[in-house]
């Protein structure tokens, strides 16, 4: 019989090389107006039972992987022919544990939306069979949200980290509590204050999401200096940038339709964008642009240091002629360019220019764009 274990369908880019373990499906709010994922899905809480049978399938899988690793000849250590010969069998999930291992098996992200929501218990009670199942783990992180943590005592989160949890990755999405109300967010400024504090006195480590462009035009400003308000006063391990895409289908697509939102363009969001860092001060974070949806992927770093490298890029960008712009505009949402400096690819701007001419004489130019970071989602 062919071994199996749940999986949800989403983790941050960070964790690319995590085994992916369900606690939880789907998302307990999931009312959130800019959020696609989840929708039309219940929520449900597993049992520890469920997700201990889940660990103690992937130690099999593990068992599996090394013995096809020695049948190969190759005395259990996994290689690109080993790994190839997996992928082929077409079990998608021996092959995630198999990647697993070959990128270390170091790393495990719990699933899916808000797994904290469980009791405090239970997740010490999964985490400690976790780091005995598996002993080569070192990091676990997982989603959660503020009103659940701000519910946590100090205590609570202490606990989980000493049973083994590593990080906490938490949608902040803004700091104004215009814009929180306007997205349907279910948590306040405060509650993302609160959370925070108590996540870095737990030494958790904590990644506070921010969605650039949330404010859209009306609150673009003080959805800047709010968010970098309350950045300062949690100081969270790393800052982790995304830009708002507007989907079809969710709640903030029909607030666009009717009027009661609209988006930012591109140079907006990057102008609001060094407004926030500009006014990030007195905190030790790591600042990261970890999305291929960011126009500026190479605005990381770490504060306070970096922060003047950092707005160099933006105002570099801003400086641009506006067809400069454009171009790059285009060309990175095409997937020609990833930085700035890819523009000077001669070859390259020369296509995107082409492209950029027929566009806008075909009167496509916006809706390509933004069919375009739909693809990215």
């Amino acid at each position: 019989m062919e071994l199996s274990f749940e999986q949800g369908p989403i983790r941050p880019p960070s964790e690319a090389a995590s085994l992916l373990l369900r606690l939880t499906r789907n998302c307990p709010w999931n009312k959130c107006a800019f959020c696609r994922s989840y929708k039309g899905a219940t929520f449900s809480r597993r049992s520890v039972e469920e997700i201990k049978n889940d660990i103690d399938t992937v130690v099999k899988m593990c068992r599996s992987v090394q013995e096809i690793s020695r049948k190969s000849g190759f005395g259990g250590l996994l290689n690109m022919d080993v790994m190839v010969k997996l992928y082929n069998t077409g079990d998608y999930q021996l092959f995630h544990v198999a990647s697993w291992l070959y990128n270390g098996g170091k790393t495990v992200f719990l699933q899916d939306a808000n797994s904290l929501v469980m009791k405090t218990d239970d997740v010490v009670e999964i985490l400690r069979y976790l780091k005995e199942s598996l002993p080569s783990v070192e990091r676990v992180t997982t989603y959660a949200r503020s009103s659940t943590l701000a519910r946590k005592s100090v205590e609570e989160l202490t606990a989980l980290k000493q049973a083994g949890l590593s990080r906490i990755h938490v949608g902040m999405e803004s700091g104004s509590d215009d814009v929180l109300k306007l997205i349907n967010k279910g948590a306040t400024a405060q509650q993302h204050i609160e959370a925070g504090r108590r996540v870095k006195e737990s030494g958790i480590s904590l990644s506070e999401y921010v969605i650039l462009g949330m404010g859209g035009k009306r609150w673009s400003k003080e959805h800047a200096l709010e968010t970098a308000r309350v950045l300062n006063m949690i100081n969270p391990d790393f800052i982790r940038m995304r830009s708002l895409t507007v989907a079809e289908g969710t709640p903030l697509s029909q607030k666009a339709r009717n009027g009661e939102f609209a988006e930012e363009t591109e140079e907006e969001v990057v102008a609001g964008e060094k407004l926030l860092i500009e006014r990030l001060d007195g905190i030790q974070s790591n600042l990261v642009s970890d999305h291929s949806m960011n126009l500026l992927e190479e605005v990381n770093g770490k504060l306070p240091e970096d922060k003047p490298a950092m707005i160099g890029i933006i105002d570099r960008f801003l400086a641009l002629p506006e067809r400069e712009k454009q171009n790059f505009i285009l060309g990175k949402r095409w997937g020609v360019y990833r930085v700035l400096d890819d523009l000077r690819d001669a070859s390259n701007h020369a296509r995107v220019a082409d492209a950029l001419d027929k566009l806008e004489k075909e009167g496509k130019y916006h809706a390509t764009l933004s069919y375009l970071k739909n693809q990215v989602i």
